[in-house]
């Protein structure tokens, strides 16, 4: 099928931008953004408040990524034709209610309960987000709005866990949770107040959503999403002992490199608009290639802390741009099932973000320091190859 022929469903009946819609839903992403790894900065407290293991409580993380996964793949076929402003809305609510049960949890299940919410909320509201950016802006917009929503979520992973800690240590870890509850709130009544009736179309509903991956390209394009984001956890979430270990880094100078790699993530994703205008396929096939070659960089010249530093901004800016790209290719090449497309892009990243860190992890206590880094690099290189050679833009 050529793609060129695929007519938006949405996209042209959008003369005008709703830029009030885009950043009440931008704002919802760094509220959901936000509260998930809010428990990476509080594990210590709540489990000595809740009698139970650091171990234990990381793995209210874990459930809320489980959940989401299947969360993104079974929403559009449970929502159907229904109005999605109102879908938004259940998972406003969803994230409130999440905080609320966590804060008030006085057991482990109560807290998983909660967690589980928050994953129905996220996995939903990611799948939905490219065909809600579709009917919210014109075609030609699409790139900045996801850019504005994509930059949301670089602001909510520098600030959840300097932030999280910081107001843990003043008012206890619960009335974090009720602070969060809070912005859920403000997200009910915003997205209440701006974002107009969407109802679903029956044309959405008549593709099988796996039957998309019949299309031509669709599967390399879903297994370089893999891919890249398997190779991105598999290095970022053991960048503590990498940095520490190899480049000497103490604490505080981690903070800092932890802090230039989130403000280079925004700059990346605040720019990634105007790159993807020029060209969506060079851009997913270099930013991939950049980052291998940063990870051999890391390996062969880590010890050195300024290379190290200079590593890790280039690999937040070139990263930031990779979400972003995918979201559009999306939008471009399936926008007529945009909805369905989202839910497996989401389930795909979400599983890829599992297997990431779990073989990160196997790696790094098998073979030392270079093993996560050998397996981001690989990974990475093979993702350039592949969309040079396989995925359609």
């Amino acid at each position: 099928m050529d793609n060129t022929s695929i007519t938006p469903p949405f996209t042209d009946t959008v003369t005008r931008p709703n830029w009030s819609a885009v950043f009440a839903i931008a704002f919802c992403v760094a509220c959901l953004i936000t509260v998930e790894f809010l428990p990476v900065s509080l594990l210590t407290p709540m489990a000595v408040d809740l009698n139970i293991s650091e171990g234990l409580a990381g793995q209210t993380v874990t459930v809320t990524a489980f959940v989401a996964m299947f969360s993104s793949l079974l929403i559009t076929h449970i929502i159907g034709t229904r109005d999605r402003r109102h879908i938004v809305l259940l998972f406003a609510l969803l994230l409130t209610l999440s905080c609320v049960l966590v804060s008030c949890s006085d057991n482990f299940m109560l807290l998983l309960l909660g967690r589980a919410c928050l994953g129905m909320a996220l996995g939903g509201f990611w799948a939905m987000s490219a065909s809600l950016t579709l009917r919210l802006v014109p075609a030609r917009t699409v790139p900045k709005a996801l850019s504005v929503i994509f930059g949301a979520v670089s602001i909510a992973l520098v600030i959840a866990a300097p932030l999280g800690s910081f107001l843990g240590s003043i008012i206890g870890w619960r009335n974090v949770f009720n602070a969060a509850a809070i912005m859920g709130v403000i997200c009910i009544v915003w997205i209440w107040r701006v974002l107009p009736s969407l109802p679903g179309g029956i044309e959405q509903q008549k593709q099988n959503m796996f039957s998309l991956l019949k299309r031509p390209g669709v599967i390399a394009g879903m297994l370089a999403i893999f891919m890249v984001f398997a190779g991105q956890f598999a290095f970022f979430t053991y960048i503590r002992p990498i940095y520490t270990t190899l480049a000497g880094f103490s604490i505080s100078g981690l903070t800092l490199v932890l802090l230039s790699f989130g403000i280079a993530s925004f700059i990346g994703t605040s720019l990634s608009s105007v790159l993807l205008k020029r060209s969506l396929k060079f851009v997913l096939t270099l930013a991939p290639f950049i980052l291998a070659l940063s990870a051999l960089m890391l390996m062969l010249f880590g010890k050195n802390q300024w290379v190290a530093s200079i590593v890790a901004i280039v690999w937040g800016f070139a990263f930031a741009i990779i979400p972003v790209g995918w979201s559009t290719w999306i939008t471009r090449s399936l926008s007529d099932q945009a909805e369905k497309a989202g839910s497996i892009q989401v389930a795909v990243i979400q599983l890829a973000n599992t297997c990431g860190a779990a073989v990160g992890g196997i790696a790094l206590d098998s073979f030392g320091l270079f093993a996560p880094l050998t397996l981001s690099a690989t990974l990475m290189l093979l993702t350039g190859i592949l969309v040079a050679v396989k995925v359609r833009a």
